[in-house]
């Protein structure tokens, strides 16, 4: 089906399963076929960075660089506070696509290109976007499919935060662990 200039071509993507009548099973994820090409999915909701994230994600990864939790040194840097942690913001925005493009992943096969663009602070809120950069079928797994899709994170400005590729192994539909009947 072609596009006329300015009309929108939908399709429809599925995020329930009916049961029985009137009763639906939320669902979340898309299978390999539903990716396409140059397709662009926004994630939301956003999410609000707190002091206390960050100090927690430094102490959990042992990361022991002060510009991250030392309000007192960070003050005397460019900065002039603390900078949340870049693996914290890579985190962060994976996770944020995680119910669009990877709820039906078999494995995460890599992280490329990831680009801090512009520094984090507590009390900036963050956003995704993921856009669909390659596909394949598994040459050795037919039930399952790669994916690599291009990931940005935008403050509520706006302004690029990150950016990053990241390329999945994805079931193909009807072979997902939730196709199973009982599940």
């Amino acid at each position: 089906m072609e596009r006329t200039k300015g009309e929108v071509m939908e399709k429809t993507l599925s995020a329930y399963r009916q049961l029985s009548p009137k009763r639906y099973r939320e669902t979340s994820g898309l299978y390999y076929e539903d990716f396409e090409i140059g397709d662009t999915f926004e994630h939301r909701p956003g999410r609000t960075i707190l002091d206390v994230d960050n100090t927690w994600f430094t102490l959990l990864t042992m990361n022991t660089q002060e510009l991250h939790f030392d309000a007192t040194y960070a003050a005397k840097t460019e900065w002039k506070k603390p900078l949340v942690d870049s693996t914290f913001t890579l985190a962060l925005l994976t996770g944020m696509s995680v119910r669009t493009v990877s709820a039906k992943v078999v494995a995460n096969l890599g992280w490329d290109k990831v680009k801090a663009t512009h520094p984090v602070f507590a009390g900036d809120t963050l956003y995704a976007e993921s856009t669909i950069l390659f596909k394949r079928e598994s040459k050795s797994r037919p039930t399952q499919g790669i994916v690599t899709v291009s990931t940005r994170g935008v403050n509520q400005d706006g302004v690029e935060v990150m950016s990053f590729e990241r390329t999945m192994l994805i079931y193909k539909r009807g072979h997902s662990p939730e196709a199973a009947a009982n599940y």
